[in-house]
């Protein structure tokens, strides 16, 4: 059973989904519905779904701005507006459906059975990993594009933030964009071997060919200038 919540100001729209939802999608379990996004921010931090059914445009704060505060997004989110200008932000936002009010029966249904195919895909995708971080290995584990890459800290340039993405620069000058934070990624680097010199950076320390104090940046070993930020200089010299 999938379980869903839905966020719409318009009570009316709450009930015309979970009424869709009851009598057209048997999988699918509403845990809970809000008007008010605030709320539904409070309830996510501490409780697992599957679904969200999120509305664009609310007057306390827009659909857009609620996924920006989400602390972890470990579901899928399907959009719901009378106003199909938000579908190419909804795609930014990664969201894997959008559907248009009067949301479509048939529409729904298929947007549901994403995240169901979605879900199964995960939980296997999910076993596997498991299995793999089991075995003792010293390597970094990178997912990208539904693989799992195994890197030696040698192999690390650098990393960049991209929004809620990360590009990794390799020393063979691969990139990888991967679908996390900078901050996550920063959790999987090890700490002694790498730093985030900015908000928007990680350096691979042994990679570091020179610090400019002055200008403050660093450049790496492939001549990539860095801006270190001022609040990390201390701690940064400190490492080096």
């Amino acid at each position: 059973m999938l379980k869903a919540v839905i966020i719409d100001d318009e009570l009316n729209a709450i009930k015309s989904l979970s009424w869709e939802l009851s009598n057209f999608c048997k999988n699918v379990h509403v845990v809970e519905s809000f008007t008010n996004p605030e709320n539904a921010l409070i309830f996510l931090e501490k409780n697992t779904i599957d679904i969200l059914f999120l509305d664009i445009q609310m007057p306390q704060m827009s659909g857009l701005t609620f996924l920006e505060r989400l602390k972890r997004r470990n579901f899928s989110v399907i959009f719901t507006t009378a106003y199909n200008e938000f579908a190419i932000d909804a795609i930014k936002q990664d969201a894997l459906d959008y559907l248009t009010k009067p949301i479509d029966t048939d529409d729904l249904i298929h947007a549901v059975n994403k995240v169901a195919y979605n879900v199964e895909n995960r939980l296997t995708r999910d076993t596997l990993e498991e299995s793999l971080m089991a075995i003792k290995d010293q390597r970094i584990k990178i997912s990208v594009d539904g693989k799992l890459i195994f890197l030696e800290s040698d192999e690390i340039l650098y990393c960049e933030s991209d929004g809620n993405y990360t590009r990794m620069f390799l020393a063979d000058e691969q990139k990888l964009f991967i679908s996390k934070k900078l901050k996550e990624i920063e959790e999987l680097l090890p700490s002694h071997e790498f730093f985030r010199v900015h908000n928007s950076y990680i350096v691979n320390l042994s990679k570091v060919k020179a610090y400019y104090k002055t200008e403050a940046y660093v450049e790496m070993c492939n001549r990539k200038k860095i801006p270190v930020s001022r609040k990390k200089k201390s701690d940064f010299l400190d490492k080096i």
